[in-house]
């Protein structure tokens, strides 16, 4: 048997197995974890906890992987959640926060971990000091010395992965909680840790490489307010949005009252002449494209094809005043094979990367980004 079967075999038997556990609510402490694919997105996809005369030390340690700038990895705490710890990212790099005693504490360092590649990250407790090692070197160290702390701690101690047990107006500053991110090989403090997720959260499991990317796998859609996206400068410009990838399916829909504009290569969308076009360069052939909509007062054009042109609309003041920008699919539509396949590499507005962190509505199936490095058929 080849080694393209053998990957392939693995992580069918990982799907497998991590379906089976979820659908159980129970989950390995040491099994392969995806921290994306939830909402809400403050929620930990897992949590569990034990009482603190069990532990013997405050210890635990995994390896984490991610592409995604921002986002919550591991929580802990105390006291029903009076004394808490977060370990976080921020434009790439480690953050701790910590509450203990009305105290605050914030620092942030070490190397930036979203490169795609696995690190070994490793947090413990030694006196007044929670020290983040990162591939086996001491990156942080924070300590608490107050008058207010109490040293001896008795009760439960809880754990969460991909998110808070806590309100977070708690923490000392807000960030974008989603992480799209997967935690493996874990050691929690020293003992057995099942962990336990709500059966109702659609988590998925990781794939074995990732590429950078935003990921549609033909299920769901990301949708944008207009008016809280990069707006119009002049109307001779308009709007331009540009879209880097491969692709096959509804790429984008476009709604105000009284306007629709749906950008697909699918056939249940070419009856629609006046406003749908057709993507000669679709992902079929697997190769990047790259697409370009200008969006202009009264019309649209789609790579120098002008494929709306309308004197009574007011497209640009529709933009400003808010749309439904959808990537992957049109709101409210259920059929699944309207939804986007694809591999996003790069999606811009007037030039800005738009991160789908950000949208209004993200389907729990889509990934921010991270896209499998090649599609599972394409192993074997």
């Amino acid at each position: 048997m080849g080694l393209r079967k053998v990957v392939v075999l693995l992580f069918f038997y990982q799907n497998f197995a991590w379906l089976s556990w979820v659908s159980a609510g129970k989950i390995p402490g040491e099994a392969v974890i995806n921290l994306g694919h939830k909402n809400p997105s403050w929620v930990p996809v897992v949590q569990t906890s034990a009482n603190v005369s069990d532990i013997s030390s405050i210890w635990s340690y995994f390896e984490f992987r991610t592409l995604d700038p921002e986002g919550t990895i591991f929580y802990g705490d105390t006291k029903e959640g009076q004394d808490w710890f977060v370990l976080s990212l921020h434009d790439g790099i480690p953050e701790m926060q910590i509450g203990k005693a009305n105290i605050l504490v914030s620092v942030k360092g070490g190397p930036k971990l979203n490169d795609g590649a696995w690190h070994k990250l490793e947090l413990r407790s030694e006196g007044k000091y929670i020290i983040l090692d990162i591939n086996n070197k001491v990156e942080l160290m924070v300590g608490l010395e107050s008058e207010l702390i109490q040293d001896v701690v008795t009760g439960n101690i809880r754990l969460a992965l991909g998110g808070i047990l806590v309100d977070k107006t708690k923490l000392l500053h807000s960030f974008k909680p989603a992480m799209d991110g997967c935690v493996r090989r874990g050691h929690w403090l020293n003992i057995s840790t099942v962990w336990e997720t709500d059966t109702s959260l659609e988590v998925w499991p990781c794939f074995p490489e990732i590429k950078k990317g935003s990921y549609f796998p033909g299920r769901g859609i990301a949708v944008f307010n207009t008016s809280y996206l990069p707006g119009v400068k002049t109307e001779e410009q308009g709007i331009t949005i540009e879209v880097y990838g491969s692709w096959h399916g509804t790429l984008l829909s476009l709604q105000s009252p009284g306007f629709k504009y749906v950008l697909s290569d699918l056939e249940g969308h070419k009856e629609d002449k006046n406003l749908t076009m057709e993507l000669k360069e679709g992902s079929d052939s697997g190769e990047p494209t790259n697409l370009t909509l200008n969006i202009l007062k009264h019309s649209l054009i789609v790579n120098g094809k002008s494929v709306v042109e309308d004197e009574t609309l007011d497209i640009l003041s529709s933009w400003r005043d808010g749309m439904q920008l959808a990537f992957g699919g049109v709101p409210g539509e259920i059929k699944d094979s309207n939804h986007l396949q694809a591999c996003l590499e790069r999606i811009l507005i007037q030039g800005k990367d738009i991160d789908l962190d950000e949208a209004s509505f993200k389907h729990t199936s889509v990934s921010s980004h991270s896209c499998p490095a090649k599609a599972i058929n394409e192993l074997t």
